[in-house]
């Protein structure tokens, strides 16, 4: 494909007005398993047979649209660039990509040296969750927030709008009665990229579900434990192991009794999207049946997006380096107690609140999950569908 449009999102600064009705795609190939499981092979389709590049590229964008890439690099970030692009490209690579790179490392190293100050003496580190209270816990949480914003101020998030709305549900409850209710468990996010995590860190300091060998990497894994992220064995099948969805609703009723204990963050969609759709919600969430914090985040883009959709890693940590301003929006929603009848019923609590982001963001509701993304990226490389039962991303 010889150009391509540069980015479906909008400049900075441009949000959707929260009565824009919501979209449902019904052009993309049929979905995988509601629930997140296996069994979307079924789902695939076979791919163009005979047909031209262009024809086949533009009928899989079609096809898979929550994770076709809109952007001037293209899908997978290999499009062709003009003799322009190029030099500015090279020029990043060498001036800007070297100072982002080890201004990261520093902050990285500086909130390890906070938690290692703050951890020492301190049980239940080697447990996977010290036991951090006072001045401890808010020195941790306070350097997190503060190094975290400025990690998305090295990659080029300079300045970052927020807004605030309300919708019914919050309006159904009297102001006098706010600090009676129950305090929100979690918050809920849609999932677009890496850098989702940054900005959160940034703004509430949550913790993470994330994967038992997190725990045990350089600096991340001191850090992840002083955060109270949840580490789980996803692979595990013992049947003492509580899972991914027994340790979040246990966490979450956790937090309604600790008012010391952190938020979690949860994208529900389980993988992430070029922020236009949103994918179905997996039902772990809402388990608990506790109130939530819905918040949408956007990444407009005029050249590269931030999305990380359908590109490797090292590649799209480079062309977000390289590129010198990066932009975000954010649109945090009141908290959403949940009525009777989603108490009673997890798949209708999570329904509900993914409409309600869909309609506040603007964002296009698809039915596709993760075993059309595998297929997807499969296909781009060239590779058969039946890819998609490969490893985890």
């Amino acid at each position: 494909i010889s150009a391509r449009p540069s980015c479906r999102s909008r400049p900075p600064g441009s949000l959707h007005s929260p009565q824009s009705p919501m979209a449902v795609d019904t052009t993309t190939a049929a979905p995988s398993h509601p629930e997140g499981d296996e069994g979307g092979e079924e789902a695939v389709r076979p791919l163009l047979s005979g047909a031209p590049a262009e024809v086949e590229d533009e009928e899989l964008d079609i096809r898979y649209a929550p994770y076709a890439r809109r952007d001037a690099y293209g899908p997978m970030g290999r499009g062709p660039l003009s003799a322009a692009q190029v030099a500015r490209l090279v020029l990043a690579g060498v001036v800007l990509l070297p100072l982002r790179l080890v201004a990261g490392v520093l902050l990285v190293v500086a909130y390890y040296l906070v938690c290692r100050v703050c951890t020492l003496f301190v049980g239940g580190v080697g447990e996977g969750r010290p036991r951090l209270q006072g001045l401890r816990r808010e020195a941790v949480l306070r350097a997190g927030r503060v190094l975290s914003r400025a990690m998305l101020f090295v990659f080029g998030f300079y300045w970052i709008p927020v807004s605030d709305r309300s919708f019914p549900n919050s309006r159904d409850v009297p102001k006098d009665h706010y600090e009676e209710l129950e305090r929100p468990g979690a918050i809920v996010s849609n999932h677009v990229s890496y850098v989702d995590i940054l900005y959160h860190m940034s703004a509430s300091s949550p913790s993470f579900v994330a994967k038992n060998s997190v725990s045990k990497l350089p600096l991340i894994g001191l850090i992840s434990k002083c955060l109270g992220c949840i580490f789980v064995q996803r692979e595990s099948k013992c049947s003492d192991s509580k899972g991914v969805s027994g340790a979040v609703t246990e966490r979450l009723h956790e937090v309604s009794q600790d008012e010391n204990s952190p938020m979690i963050l949860l994208f529900p969609e389980g993988t992430t999207t070029n922020g236009d759709y949103l994918l179905p919600f997996k039902t772990g969430a809402f388990l608990a049946r506790a109130p939530l914090q819905p918040v949408i985040l956007r990444y407009p883009c005029r050249r590269f997006s931030p999305a990380w959709d359908s590109m490797d890693g090292a590649r799209h940590v480079f062309l977000l380096l390289c590129q010198f301003a990066n932009y975000i929006e954010v649109v945090r929603l009141p908290v959403y107690y949940p009525s009777e009848q989603e108490k009673q019923d997890p798949r209708v609590y999570a329904n509900n609140v993914r409409k309600l982001l869909a309609t506040e963001g603007n964002l296009v509701l698809s039915n596709l999950g993760l075993a059309e993304k595998r297929a997807y990226h499969a296909a781009l490389n060239g590779n058969s569908p039946r890819a998609l039962h490969q490893k985890d991303d």
